[in-house]
């Protein structure tokens, strides 16, 4: 059983790691300290829901629904290059770059776009539900329900350690230079992610 926990748990760790549109939006919130544990929540828990779905042996029926992931496509890349242009006009726009600039942010807006982040991927289809729940299905009996427990755990780890510990490099991110950066790497790997939907 424990095996299968760990291959779980270092298999869905390689997959959230990878630096990516939700990886920058967690990030960017703890570096503001802002509606944090609302955001670790949603991320964790949509893991959650799609390793489990995933699990039970619901990823052959996303495999077989190109359709529905050529939807999920198109809408994330839409919505992708939306969050790269706004990132973009931070970082050109001197006045925006201190993190308070704009004012507190409303704890549902900042909800409605991780979730919109998480469920207009169709990566997290594939990489939760289609990938590790496919892999679950090689462990025998309870070892399935184990390996996505693993996963799930990486995911809970993952996104609490980026989102609180960000709050660490704060001080580095007092120079407004800092957050330009940040905000110029934001929109290239938004628009980069966007583009590569686009063209599949």
């Amino acid at each position: 059983m424990l095996p299968a926990t760990l291959a779980g748990f270092l298999t869905g760790l390689s997959l959230i790691v990878a630096i990516g549109a939700q990886n920058a939006f967690v990030l960017r919130q703890g570096l503001r300290r802002e509606h944090v544990l609302p955001v670790v929540l949603v991320c964790a828990g949509a893991d959650a829901l799609l390793v489990s779905v995933g699990v039970a042996g619901l990823g052959s029926l996303v495999a077989d629904r190109p359709v529905v992931l050529q939807v999920v496509r198109w809408a994330g890349a839409a919505f992708l290059a939306v969050l790269a242009v706004g990132a973009a006009r931070r970082a050109l726009r001197p006045e925006h770059l201190d993190p308070a600039a704009d004012g507190p942010a409303r704890r549902s807006a900042v909800v409605l776009t991780c979730l919109a982040l998480t469920f207009l991927n169709p990566h997290v289809y594939l990489d939760t539900v289609v990938l590790l729940g496919g892999l679950a299905q090689q462990h025998p009996a309870a070892g399935g329900w184990a390996f996505g427990a693993g996963a799930v755990v990486a995911s809970i780890t993952w996104f609490t350690t980026l989102g609180f510990g960000a709050a660490r490099l704060r001080p580095l991110f007092a120079r407004p230079r800092a957050w330009q950066v940040l905000d110029v790497g934001v929109a290239l790997v938004m628009a980069g992610l966007a583009v590569s939907l686009v063209v599949g």
